[in-house]
């Protein structure tokens, strides 16, 4: 077990806030545990365990597992309304320790693992897996910010390059997690509720300083080409993702030259957006699979845009929902091209 902070701290503190209100959660009553005393037996005994104090470690179940990950988010969104915030190595060692705890509330998971994956519900264990692996990949968002925010101190100009890559890295294994999760369950929730206005502008900049760090280290230069009309009525949130994922995809496979977010007016209302690299392209091979989920490579170092392709699959639905289709042109040594149209009237049209 690794050895947590001081027990006398505002991390700490901040954990017996939020185990208060794991206790009031009437969610896990319903779901895991016959009554609200158990919900209130269990996560005090968990908190004294990850604060070191337990004379014996909680039993394996899945109320025990349900409610370490609730102490873990919430405790993570308690930490950061803090001003100031606590010391990031207190933060990091009770982070560390509840994944231990975590660690051990699965025994024999590695066998349980592969029967319910070559079972009739695998693919329910694969969203499972996904939703699981969102909090702690919080948690290293947060912590990562905060520490390129210099909340925690000065930082020099290397560790705020390796802190971006890690905010980078990170960013993206959380919405491959999503994407999961979302391409199994969220068919029909992909898109923004409504339509609302926003500015296309703050989006291409948004992705700009995401990726930033990943195009630095690589040496690439990331060009912007705005419309005219930045203002428009859409749905900010896909449009973000998706754009966001061809950007990254564009890096991932471009190693000199740019990459390139813009967008252009085809009509009073209607708007193209496209990501160009200066890659090596993509083989006719590798399209006719380009849009496929899990799909797997024929033999070991075959080009392959991404592992699962999923970032490309929810590309596509995300598109469509929009009203659209998301088109492809490349050729081999000279870079990809993807566009797509959307009508985005402006606020008041």
């Amino acid at each position: 077990m690794i050895s947590p902070p001081p027990a006398a701290s505002a991390v700490w503190d901040a954990l017996t806030v939020v185990a208060a209100s794991v206790e009031r959660d009437t969610d896990l009553v319903h779901e895991d545990a016959a009554s609200p005393e158990e919900v209130v037996l269990a996560t005090r005994a968990l908190v004294q365990e990850i604060r070191g104090r337990a004379a014996d470690p909680v039993p394996p179940s899945n109320l025990a597992r349900r409610i370490l990950a609730h102490l873990r988010s919430r405790l993570v969104l308690e930490l950061s309304g803090k001003d100031p915030l606590p010391d990031s190595a207190e933060i990091l060692g009770v982070l560390k320790t509840i994944g231990a705890v975590e660690i051990r509330l699965y025994p024999g998971w590695d066998q349980r693992f592969s029967e319910r994956l070559s079972g009739p519900d695998g693919l329910e264990l694969v969203v499972e897996v996904a939703h699981d692996l969102r909090s702690p990949l919080t948690s290293i968002l947060f912590l990562a910010e905060t520490l390129l925010r210099g909340r925690s101190g000065p930082v020099t100009a290397i560790q705020e390059r390796q802190l971006g890559l890690v905010y980078g890295a990170a960013f993206g294994l959380n919405a491959v997690a999503s994407d999961v999760v979302e391409l199994v369950r969220g068919r029909d929730r992909l898109t923004d509720l409504e339509p609302m206005p926003f500015s296309l502008v703050d989006i291409f900049e948004s992705v700009r300083d995401i990726v930033r760090p990943i195009a630095e280290e690589k040496g690439l230069e990331i060009q912007l080409t705005p419309p005219d009309r930045a203002y428009r009525i859409g749905y900010p949130v896909a449009l973000n993702r998706v754009l966001l994922n061809l950007t990254t995809n564009a890096l991932k496979f471009t190693e000199e030259g740019i990459v390139e977010l813009g967008a252009s007016e085809v009509s009073e209302r209607g708007v193209e957006f496209w990501v160009r690299d200066t890659g090596r392209g993509i083989p006719p091979k590798a399209m006719a699979l380009l849009f496929e989920p899990f799909r797997r490579r024929q033999r070991e170092r075959e080009y392959a845009f991404s592992g699962s392709g999923l970032g490309l699959s929810i590309c596509r639905k995300l598109v469509e929902s929009m009203g659209s289709e998301l088109r492809v042109s490349t050729e081999l040594g000279k870079g990809t091209r993807f566009a797509f149209t959307l009508d985005l009237p402006e606020p008041g049209f």
